[in-house]
C-alpha cells in the first residue's frame, strides 16, 4: 500500500525528522545515517578540563571556609588570599592541562583585559559552586566583561568598543529567541498585524513563531538568490525601506545554505538603516565563528540590532545551553520605548513597577531579564552560575588562541566532510569565500541538471513536487535529510548537516544519493523509450 505523506506537509522540519528516522531505520542490515540535525560530533575539550579542575579548587575553597565542620560541609568561599591559594594549586597541579589553562586564563584577564585577578577568581569560584543567586541577574559582573571581549572579537571583528555593549546570558539561542519575541510583543514594539521581514532560507522557528496566534505578524520574505551565492539581491533588501516593516529577522551565516552575508549586502543594509533609523534587526549569528573574517550586522548597525549568539555549535556544547543576547547601550528599542504614547507607558509602568520605581529608565535588555521570569520573579532571574563559568572558559579559550588553531581545525574538519559528500555524489564541492559549510543544501533540480541536463531536471522536479522525495530517500537509502522547503527555500532541496557524522559516512551518503539518482535516470530513460514506442 502506498503511504500518503501529505499528512506530514505542515510539520516543522524538526518534527518531520522523527518520521524520517523511523522510515530510515526500519530495515535490517542497513546503517541509518541521520544528517538531519546540526548537533556537532566535535567539542572543545580544554575549557571543559579547566571547568572540572576549577571545580576541585572551588570545593577546596568552600571546605576551607568551614574547616572545623565534619561530614562534607563547606562554607561560602572567601576572597582574602584567594589568588595566592590559586597559584599554589596551579603549582601543585602543573602537569594537568586544565590547570595550566586556568593559570594562563587568570593571567590573561589581569594583564590583557585589565580585570582584578582576585575578584575574577572569586566570581568564578562562587559561580562554579552555584552557591549564590546570579547577581546581577542579567549576567555576572566579570563574566559579562570577559564574554563581551569574545563577542566583539568574533562577531564584530573588533570594530566596536566593548563598553558600548550589554549582554544577557541565556539558556542557548532557543531561549534567546523566546525571550526576544516575548519582550518585543509585551512592550508593544511589535503588535499583531505588523510587518516583519524574514531573510530566507532561515532557521524554521523564525518563520513559525511570527505566525502563531499570539503574535499574528505579517511576514515579508526577503529571498536569497541561490544563483548568486545565496546573497540577497538589492531588490529584496530594499523591501526593508517599507516603513510598515517594523523588524528584520535573519540568520547570518544562513541556515541551511550556510553562507555569510557579503560586504555588499551589509553596506546595503547600513544604507537602508541610515534612511530608516527606526528599523529593528534581530540577527542570529550562531555560525559566525565558522566563517572567515566574519562581520555581523551588529557590527555595522549596533544601534538597531539585537544580536543572538549561542556557544552550542562552535564548542560542541548543545547540552550546556549557553548563549547571549547583545544590544548596544544606545539602541532604537530604548528610544522607541521612550517615544511611546502616555497610555502605553502607563501600561508598562503597571507591568514593571514592582522591580523599579521609574519604569521609564528600565532598558529593553533589562525588560528581557524581567520578562524571562514573568516579571514577578525577576529577583531570581539569570542563567545558572556554573553555566556562566563554562561560558567564560569557552570565551577565554577562544580569546587566548591568537592563531585561531581550534577554529582552523574545525573548518578543515567540516570542509573535508563536504568534499567527501560531493565527491561521491559526482559533483564539485561548493567554492565560495562566503561559505561556512556547517550545512549544505542539496538542490535536487540543480543536481539533476548537472548530471543529465534540463529534461532530466524537469523530470526530477516533477517527481519531487509530489512531496515525498525525502521519504523515498529515507526508505531506499536509510539517509535522513531535512526538507529545504521548511526553511523557506523555493526549490526542492534537502539540508545536510556536515557537523554530526564522520567523513566516511558523508562519503556513503554521497554514494547512496548517486545510486538513487542513477535509478531515477534509468526510470526517466525507460519512460522516454515507452513514450517513443507509443
Amino acid at each position: 500500500m502506498t503511504t500518503d505523506y501529505s499528512q506530514y506537509a505542515k510539520l516543522s522540519p524538526f518534527e518531520l525528522k522523527d518520521e524520517l528516522i523511523k522510515l530510515a531505520s526500519g530495515k535490517a542490515n542497513r546503517m541509518m545515517l541521520n544528517a538531519g540535525r546540526g548537533n556537532p560530533n566535535f567539542l572543545a575539550t580544554l575549557p571543559r578540563r579547566a571547568f572540572f579542575r576549577l571545580g576541585l579548587f572551588a570545593t577546596a575553597e568552600a571546605e576551607l571556609s568551614f574547616s572545623y565542620m565534619p561530614n562534607g560541609i563547606g562554607g561560602l568561599p572567601k576572597i582574602a588570599g584567594i589568588e595566592g591559594r590559586f597559584e599554589r594549586f596551579c603549582a601543585d597541579n602543573r602537569d594537568q592541562d586544565g590547570v595550566v589553562f586556568l593559570a594562563r586564563a587568570i593571567s590573561y584577564v589581569r594583564d590583557q583585559i585589565g580585570l582584578p585577578a582576585s575578584d575574577v577568581l572569586h566570581e568564578l569560584v562562587e559561580g562554579i559552586l552555584g552557591c549564590n543567586y546570579p547577581v546581577p541577574p542579567r549576567m555576572l559582573r566579570y563574566s559579562e566583561k570577559i564574554v563581551r571581549e569574545y563577542i566583539v572579537k568574533e562577531m564584530v571583528g573588533g570594530a566596536l568598543p566593548t563598553r558600548s555593549i550589554d549582554l544577557f546570558a541565556v539558556e542557548g539561542g532557543t531561549a534567546a529567541m523566546a525571550y526576544v519575541f516575548h519582550t518585543l510583543q509585551a512592550n508593544g514594539l511589535v503588535q499583531k498585524g505588523d510587518k516583519v521581514a524574514i531573510g530566507k532560507p532561515v532557521f524554521t522557528p523564525y518563520i513559525e513563531i511570527p505566525e502563531l496566534e499570539e503574535f499574528g505578524l505579517q511576514e515579508v520574505s526577503l529571498d536569497a538568490d541561490p544563483h548568486a551565492g545565496w546573497q540577497y539581491p538589492d531588490a529584496e533588501l530594499d523591501k526593508l525601506r517599507d516603513p510598515a516593516v517594523k523588524i528584520f529577522f535573519l540568520v547570518n551565516p544562513s541556515n541551511p545554505p550556510s553562507v555569510k552575508m557579503d560586504d555588499r549586502s551589509l553596506e546595503r543594509i547600513a544604507a537602508i538603516v541610515a534612511e530608516r533609523p527606526d528599523l529593528m534587526i534581530l540577527t542570529d549569528d550562531v555560525y559566525g565563528t565558522f566563517a572567515d573574517d566574519f562581520r555581523s550586522v551588529f557590527a555595522i548597525c549596533p544601534r538597531n540590532t539585537i544580536l543572538v549568539y549561542s556557544f552550542s555549535k562552535y564548542f560542541g556544547a548543545t547540552g550546556w545551553r549557553l548563549g547571549v543576547i547583545a544590544t548596544g547601550k544606545d539602541n532604537v528599542m530604548d528610544a522607541a520605548l521612550k517615544a511611546q504614547p502616555q497610555a502605553e507607558r502607563d501600561r508598562l509602568t503597571r507591568r514593571y513597577q514592582s522591580i523599579i520605581p521609574d519604569v521609564g529608565k528600565l532598558a529593553f535588555i533589562d525588560r528581557l531579564v524581567a520578562d524571562s521570569r514573568v516579571v514577578a520573579l525577576n529577583h531570581t532571574a539569570g542563567l545558572s552560575t556554573p553555566q556562566q563559568v563554562q561560558m567564560v572558559l569557552f570565551a577565554l579559550f577562544a580569546l587566548m588562541d591568537e592563531a585561531d588553531g581550534y577554529k582552523a581545525e574545525l573548518k578543515k574538519l567540516i570542509r573535508r566532510r563536504e568534499k567527501a559528500l560531493y565527491r561521491e555524489l559526482g559533483m564539485a564541492a561548493q567554492s565560495d569565500p562566503n561559505e561556512v559549510a556547517y550545512y549544505t543544501l542539496l538542490d535536487l533540480e540543480e543536481i539533476a541538471r548537472q548530471m543529465h541536463g534540463e529534461d532530466f531536471a524537469a523530470y526530477v522536479l516533477k517527481v519531487a513536487s509530489a512531496g515525498d522525495m525525502l521519504f523515498k530517500i529515507a526508505d531506499e537509502t536509510g539517509i535522513v535529510l531535512l526538507p529545504g522547503k521548511g526553511f523557506g527555500t523555493r526549490e526542492p532541496a534537502g539540508r545536510v548537516s556536515l557537523a554530526n557524522l564522520n567523513e566516511y559516512e558523508y562519503a556513503e551518503i554521497g554514494r547512496a544519493l548517486r545510486r538513487m539518482a542513477d535509478d531515477l535516470f534509468a526510470s526517466y530513460q525507460a519512460g522516454k523509450t515507452h513514450d517513443g514506442g507509443a
